[in-house]
């Protein structure tokens, strides 16, 4: 991992990132694509979180935040629990 990785990662894992996108009943919507995209241009990070009932296995998760990430072309950075952190330059 470089040395920017890190510091990418230590500030995605930071507290005071606050969540900006939830990803609720309706699941991956294109709202919520659009929104990701529109607060990465202003941006250098965002937190998205999706509600506990929509997914409740890792992997399902884990393809949600992918999905997400490859549908904005932006950096996964982060996944943990229903939190994942989105980074684009």
């Amino acid at each position: 991992m470089t040395e920017v990785d890190k510091r990418l990662k230590k500030r995605a894992l930071d507290p005071e990132l606050e969540v900006t996108i939830r990803v609720g009943k309706s699941g991956l919507t294109e709202s919520v694509i659009s929104e990701l995209d529109s607060q990465l241009k202003s941006r250098k990070m965002v937190k998205a979180k999706v509600n506990r009932g929509l997914s409740n296995d890792s992997d399902d998760r884990l393809q949600l935040w992918q999905m997400l990430a490859e549908s904005t072309a932006s950096n996964l950075i982060v996944t943990r629990g229903n939190i994942a952190v989105f980074h684009r330059k």
